[in-house]
Formats: structure tokens, sequence, C-alpha cells
């Protein structure tokens, strides 16, 4: 199996290229689109066809590749059902599979750091989003996001995957590239609460400043657009 985990510095975002085998289709997950000739030159070094991009939500912190990507190689788009992006190809449902050749993801539906956050288990390993970070957890604090939705995400969902399923999140600002469920159950700082009610009081408290792009990535997600488009 093809296995790339890629970062963007300035928004400290994870994008995924995963494929079979050389030669072989290709999904990428989580695209900046800073980085599409990068993702490109991944592909065409490998003999790769890219056929879907994922977003795990609609990000506030960067704009997404995915719609460029489509422009290039006619991949297909897809977003969970909740999306309210209007470029989205294929919306997927709660437990539903995504299947490139021998890889399978299936989609989980984790709402709480945004109501269209999804998280994506492929075998050993998930693709939390911004739904379970490395020590930490997603704000949700805007693009209805809600403290009482995400505790049911990460506790009633994500924590009940095996003890040893790897974490791959859409973010790290720590310089870290995964974890496991077990390391987040014992070490996360968001986690070592005994209510839906404390975890709540925590994440509304936070008093976070909003993401320095919000205001551009977000209606440029939405829409497909690219930063020249919205200027």
């Amino acid at each position: 199996m093809i296995f790339k985990q890629l970062f963007d510095s300035k928004s400290s975002t994870y994008t995924y290229i995963i494929s079979s085998g050389e030669g072989r289709e290709a999904l990428i997950i989580d695209p900046v689109i800073e980085h599409t000739d990068e993702y490109i030159n991944v592909l065409t070094n490998l003999k790769l066809k890219l056929v879907k991009v994922i977003d795990t939500h609609i990000h506030a912190d960067h704009i997404t590749g995915m719609n460029e990507l489509n422009k290039r190689t006619n991949c297909t788009r897809i977003m969970g059902e909740k999306s309210k992006s209007e470029v989205i190809d294929l919306k997927i449902k709660d437990n539903e599979k995504i299947k490139v050749e021998n890889i399978e993801l299936k989609a989980i539906y984790t709402p709480g750091h945004t109501d269209c956050s999804y998280s994506y288990l492929m075998n050993d390993r998930v693709f939390t989003g911004d739904t379970l970070l490395i020590n930490g957890t997603g704000r949700t604090d805007f693009q209805n996001g809600n403290p009482y939705d995400a505790y049911d995400s990460l506790f009633n969902k994500l924590l009940k995957l095996p003890d040893t399923t790897l974490v791959y999140p859409a973010h790290d600002y720590n310089g870290k590239k995964n974890s496991t469920i077990q390391n987040e159950k014992n070490n996360n700082p968001r986690l070592q609460v005994s209510s839906k009610e404390q975890y709540a009081e925590i994440m509304n408290n936070l008093n976070l400043a909003n993401p320095k792009m919000m205001d551009i990535a977000v209606p440029a997600n939405l829409k497909g657009l690219t930063i020249n488009q919205i200027k």
C-alpha cells in the first residue's frame, strides 16, 4: 500500500494520499489548494490515477484543493451528506463505504467541531479530521459546532474503536504525525472528563481567536472558489 502524509505549514494541515500500489488508482484526503502541484507530482511519480478526493469537513483555515484537483484529474469530490458544499459530486451517509480498488474506507459521522464533520476508518487507522486531534480535540464554537455533539462523537464513536487503531488527524500544531486510540484515552487532556457537561464547560471556555482565513476559506470551500475568485 502507498500511504503518504503531507503537511501544509501555513495551516498545519495534514493531507493523505492513499493507493493500493504503484500504477493503481488513488484517493486524497483533505488537500490544500496551494499544494496541488505537489500532489500531482506525487501521483505522476508513482503512476497513480486520482479517482476520489475527500474533505473531512468544511475547513475554516485553508481553501481546499479538491476543486482544483477535480479540474486537473476529473476525480470525484466526496463529503458527508451533512455537508453544505455546493460542488460535491458524491455525498455519503454514516457507515457508508468508499472503495478505491483494494482500499476501503468507512464513513463515521462525527459532528461537534462542525455539523458536517466525518471521520474515515480504514483497517488499522482512522482519519479523524478535526474531531479528534493528538492530545486535543477540535473547537466547537463556529460552523454549527456543538460540544455535546463532539462528546458523543468522541466517547460513543471514535474512542470505541480498538485501542490499537492509529489516529491520523487533519491538523497538528506540535509536529506529531499520528497517535493511537489508547494513547488519546490515556493522555489527551480533553478526554479526562467524567461527563458531557464537564466536556462542554471546557470547550465553551476556550476563548480562541477565529482562524485567520475563516472569512475567506469557509465561503470559498462552500462554493468551490479560489482565493482570486473571492477577492
